[in-house]
């Protein structure tokens, strides 16, 4: 995509309070709000996507304009940061209505369990429940999907595409084992030396020191990265981190086996958190199910330099089941014109 093509593409961020707390989303399209839309022109379809962790939603901004654009900007593309990885600057409105169940607070909500229920709540406030869904995973927002799909069924989840998915035996990968000691053993004297370095430092540094950290890694995004140099952010992502290493462990087969159909698993072969054995493991166990393995040296971070390629992927799926995707929205219709008579 020239970048001519990918200026001209409207994102926006907002924040907006969930389960109790500031939440970042990042909006692609020209939809702002699906829920109370004046002109009734609002789109059919939304698709989703949940980061990995941390949950930094700036660095998707790239993939997700790749997404929209090869998907012919039919369809607005939302990015949820994880609850307390992101603040509000100071200038920004945090959106919230008095009678929004979001601004009740979700136990817990820093850890793992925790930001599924913020995911959960998220898109039962703020997407209607005729809007269909394509729900993006990467990484430990892949464990999160499926969760989802086993907490709320009666969401109008399309299909989900799960990235690179860490969704079993996270201490166990070669990553694992390196990460594990040091977010469950040694988490404090993390904190610690986050704060002792980073507390200090003005805003201005920590905006320099991001810019600079964007450069190296090439990636454009208009939404200032500070939060990754806030201690209060590297601590809860510390946090999430630790609850993944103990709790992601037994692959759920029931969840899977039971929307099978409408989910694309992703796997890299240069991937210290998910190897090519756990893909191997899905293969036969579901034989019949979308599972596949990157073929292009593609790693677990893709959106550091990859996220045209992994846009590509999902923007071919879309094309290729639009005409199903358009069914099942005119069956939704029908259904509740019949519904009304």
């Amino acid at each position: 995509m020239d970048s001519n093509t990918e200026e001209d593409i409207p994102v926006r961020e907002e924040f907006l309070l969930c389960g109790g707390v500031e939440t970042q989303v990042i909006k692609c399209g020209p939809w702002t709000d699906l829920i109370n839309d004046p002109n009734g022109s609002r789109p059919k379809l939304l698709i989703c996507v949940i980061p990995g962790n941390p949950g930094f939603s700036a660095f998707y901004v790239p993939f997700v304009k790749a997404l929209y654009s090869l998907t012919n900007r039919h369809f607005p593309i939302w990015i949820i940061a994880h609850a307390g990885h992101v603040l509000a600057p100071q200038n920004k409105k945090t959106d919230v209505t008095l009678e929004d169940p979001n601004a009740q607070e979700i136990e817990d909500i820093y850890g793992l369990r925790g930001q599924i229920e913020h995911k959960i709540s998220f898109l039962r406030t703020q997407v209607p429940k005729d809007v269909k869904l394509i729900l993006i995973g990467h990484s430990i927002g892949s464990y999160m999907v499926l969760q989802i799909l086993k907490c709320v069924p009666e969401l109008p989840v399309v299909h989900a595409f799960l990235l690179f998915p860490t969704i079993e035996r996270m201490a166990e990968s070669p990553n694992g084992k390196i990460a594990t000691p040091l977010l469950c053993w040694f988490r404090y004297a993390l904190y610690a030396i986050s704060y002792l370095l980073l507390k200090p430092c003005p805003d201005v540094v920590k905006s320099w020191l991001a810019g600079l950290i964007l450069q190296v890694v090439d990636i454009k995004t208009e939404f200032p990265l500070t939060s990754m140099l806030q201690p209060s952010c590297l601590a809860n992502a510390a946090y999430l981190g630790a609850q993944e290493m103990r709790k992601v462990v037994q692959r759920d087969d029931d969840i899977i086996k039971q929307h099978l159909s409408k989910i694309t698993f992703y796997y890299g072969t240069v991937d210290p958190w998910c190897p090519t054995e756990y893909y191997e493991d899905m293969k036969k166990s579901f034989p019949e199910g979308d599972i596949r393995l990157c073929n292009k040296n593609i790693p677990h971070a893709f959106i550091l330099r990859f996220s045209h390629d992994i846009a590509d992927m999902i923007a071919t799926w879309v094309k290729e089941n639009l005409s199903k995707i358009k069914m099942l929205m005119k069956e939704k219709s029908s259904h509740r014109q019949h519904l009304c008579q």
